[in-house]
């Protein structure tokens, strides 16, 4: 037998069972008594059970509607707790926007823009993940973030990438190395001979240099490193030593953990890193995530940005 009954039915028998009259539950559902009386046979019908006793004067549940008063009630309310959840998260009463982003992205451009968010939506939760390029898509594709700010590491069929931002590579020198002792810009041939160091292949930077081995307008062997790391800040600790020179883009090296060095761009020719807005193909956002992804769109037009870091 097709089952036909909804919430309808179920309201329509507990609204009965609370008042035990077809002409107050009428009222306090705001239908016709007539329509009440037909969705209560309608109820007991679909279920083959007869739930309620009429009298002259009162309308009561038998042994079969006393069971099932209280699993009516509990779906009423499961329902009811549901539909004001959604309700909530459209109205940006409740929920959380989770951001997957590199470290550099995190700390130097997102701050201002939590603020601004914070500001308009309290309660609203934010989970922000720092991670390598190939981490942040991993998140994405899993869910565990609304969007991510990152580079395209492996061009994931899955996700969308959106153009946002784009800086310059330069090279990170430790203050005492002889190429430190100038500023502006610097031929990449004058790295010729340098130890260089290079954090590894989960991240964007690293993904986007390999693209580019042993160019002759460049002249270095950027896919063989000799010395790799994944965090920035130890690649940082490493150049301080004076193990080594970084190659890196200037977002990433505008971080606290390169206070203390050296940047210079280089050229001849010019390399830039892009880095996109990133999400789930398919996937709607919350009206909360889309809040926060339009700021970021605003808020990254409108800062003034780092040296050598521009909107796309």
């Amino acid at each position: 037998m097709a089952n036909n009954l909804s919430i309808r039915h179920l309201r329509a028998f507990v609204a009965v069972a609370h008042h035990g009259s077809f002409t107050r539950a009428a009222e306090h559902l705001h239908v016709t008594q007539s329509s009440l009386t037909a969705t209560i046979k309608q109820l007991e019908h679909q279920s083959g059970l007869t739930l309620l006793d009429r009298t002259t004067r009162r309308v009561l549940l038998n042994h079969e509607g006393e069971r099932f008063l209280p699993v009516a009630e509990r779906l009423l309310s499961d329902f009811d707790t549901a539909v004001s959840d959604l309700q909530a998260v459209a109205e940006y009463q409740y929920g959380q926007v989770g951001i997957a982003a590199s470290p550099s992205t995190i700390a130097r451009l997102l701050p201002p823009v939590i603020k601004q968010f914070r500001d308009r939506h309290s309660r609203i939760g934010i989970l922000l993940r720092d991670d390598s390029a190939a981490g942040i898509e991993q998140h994405i594709l899993a869910n565990d973030v609304d969007f991510g700010i990152g580079g395209n590491h492996s061009d994931q069929p899955d996700l969308s990438y959106m153009p946002i931002l784009r800086d310059r590579f330069g090279v990170v020198l430790s203050p005492d190395h002889p190429l430190a002792r100038e500023s502006g810009t610097l031929d990449w041939k004058a790295l010729a001979g340098e130890e260089l160091l290079m954090l590894s292949t989960d991240t964007g930077i690293r993904a986007q240099l390999s693209r580019y081995p042993a160019r002759q307008d460049i002249g270095l062997q950027l896919d063989r490193p000799t010395l790799e790391i994944s965090n920035p800040a130890g690649l940082a600790a490493l150049v301080e030593e004076g193990l080594g020179l970084a190659i890196l883009p200037a977002l990433a090296s505008g971080t606290r953990s390169f206070e203390q060095l050296h940047f210079r761009p280089l050229a001849n020719p010019t390399l830039h890193r892009d880095l996109f807005i990133i999400r789930r193909r398919g996937r709607s956002l919350s009206p909360a995530a889309d809040a926060m992804l339009a700021l970021v769109r605003e808020a990254f037009a409108a800062m003034t940005l780092p040296p050598f870091v521009d909107v796309i």
